[in-house]
């Protein structure tokens, strides 16, 4: 049932007049919201450009600290060394031995059945060798009525086993054959084609040197002592000129795949600091530049440069006929907006690689 309100003019007026002044109110509120958000959004701005400024004021103080006190060459320092020699009593405590893998084998609770877990498989992939630990025949009768056993299952345990690295001399023979009549006649076979001209390396200890070396971190030093170990007496000049030799050989390899990177539609950049021995004019403390390039599309490449600066030219060269409209995904590195508008290509910024 409806009810009827009788107003007067001037309550209506008033009624009117809170409401138009509610608004007003609401309006100021929203503004004032607005205002709050800019000035919050611009003092974030200000907080990320002084953490900036502070992180490198940072790295500017421990790279003049390193100047001032750090040793004058390669040299480990003491802790370094006693982290190397005593990294098993420094890592041990708190972790156990690996244990045989064993199958996930069902444990029967209260009211329902658990899987017992084991340790993470080895890889299938890896070659199996089959041993089998097996019950002598005399061993297969049964010791309370001696009818014979019957096998029923295999249980199946599982340990990783190393073969060590097995390195041999190829000796090739080349038979010599001469014409018994006019003795003029002599045809040996030729050599095989090979990457680096009468080497001393095969191709698969060439191959073994580059992993270990690069792929594994070992230095020149330690490869030459680990081939005198088995009886190679080879110095670490000679396997240092091997893999220039090595590098200029497979130069034309390295251009077919700056060729892939560059027709990529999605392309990675980044670069990062390095160490360089002896190297003319400058310190051994000096930083240097390892510059990273990646593909996204295409046949995977990884191409890694380097060079003392991190300029623009240098990323100029490295990018240069990269196809008009790829993708270039950087940390915003100024150089990389160069390459970016100079090549016609969408610069554009992701997470710095390096954990910070």
């Amino acid at each position: 049932m409806s009810k009827t309100v009788t107003l007067t003019a001037e309550q209506y007026a008033t009624i009117l007049a809170s409401r138009d002044a509610l608004a007003v109110e609401r309006d100021g509120l929203v503004d004032e919201r607005r205002s709050l958000l800019e000035e919050r959004a611009g003092l974030r701005s200000e907080l990320r450009v002084v953490i900036t400024e502070r992180d490198l004021y940072h790295e500017r103080l421990k790279l003049f600290q390193r100047r001032l006190f750090a040793a004058k060459s390669e040299m480990r320092d003491a802790c370094q060394q006693d982290l190397f020699f005593n990294e098993a009593e420094a890592l041990a405590p708190g972790a156990d031995p690996a244990q045989e893998s064993e199958p996930d084998r069902t444990v029967d609770v209260p009211a329902h059945k658990r899987i017992r877990r084991g340790r993470k498989p080895l890889d299938p992939a890896l070659p199996r060798v089959t041993v089998r630990h097996d019950l002598s025949e005399a061993e297969r009768t049964c010791e309370y009525d001696g009818s014979m056993l019957v096998e029923i299952d295999v249980r199946v345990r599982e340990q990783l086993d190393i073969v060590p690295e097995q390195f041999r001399v190829i000796r090739h023979e080349y038979p010599v054959y001469v014409c018994p009549t006019c003795d003029q006649g002599i045809k040996v076979a030729p050599a095989p084609a090979r990457i680096i001209r009468k080497s001393l390396f095969t191709e698969a200890a060439l191959a073994w040197l580059v992993v270990a070396k690069f792929a594994d971190g070992l230095p020149l030093y330690r490869l030459a002592v680990i081939l005198r170990r088995i009886g190679g007496d080879i110095s670490r000049g000679t396997l240092a000129a091997s893999m220039i030799r090595l590098g200029q050989a497979v130069q034309p390899l390295i251009n077919l795949m700056r060729d892939i990177l560059l027709e990529s539609d999605i392309l990675y950049g980044d670069e990062t600091t390095g160490q360089v021995l002896k190297e003319p004019g400058r310190s051994a403390q000096t930083k240097s530049f390892v510059w990273a390039q990646m593909n996204g599309t295409g046949p995977p490449v990884r191409l890694f440069s380097y060079n003392p600066t991190r300029s623009t030219a240098q990323a100029a060269v490295l990018y240069a006929g990269v196809h008009q409209g790829a993708a270039l995904m950087t940390d915003g590195y100024a150089p990389y907006d160069e390459v970016a508008r100079v090549n016609g290509t969408a610069s554009k910024q992701i997470e710095h690689w390096k954990t910070r």
